[in-house]
């Protein structure tokens, strides 16, 4: 799958991740919704950390269209929750 770090570019990650992205993904939803800054900067962190490593960074000229977004290391808890209304399924999907 292609995920498309916002801000920064996009990744190509191994469907072998995808549960793992999930996890954390529920792991920040879960944050967002409780309004918890601490565990929402520690799930965001994690996420990130896990899609740079697992992922293979694609050159910028690259035009895939990605499968997912989600927000940069600068991202404020309000503007992922703004993100998630009406998505239904966190920001990786499945």
């Amino acid at each position: 799958m292609i995920i498309r770090i916002l801000g920064e570019g996009q990744y190509a990650v191994d469907d072998a991740h995808a549960e793992q992205l999930n996890a954390l993904d529920a792991q920040l939803e879960s944050a967002v919704e409780a309004g918890d800054e601490a565990s929402f900067r520690s799930a965001l962190t994690q996420m990130l950390a896990t899609v740079r490593e697992v992922g293979q960074s694609l050159p910028d000229d690259a035009l895939q269209p990605s499968d997912a977004a989600v927000p940069g290391d600068d991202a404020t808890l309000d503007e992922v929750k703004d993100l998630l209304v009406g998505s239904g399924e966190g920001l990786i999907p499945g």
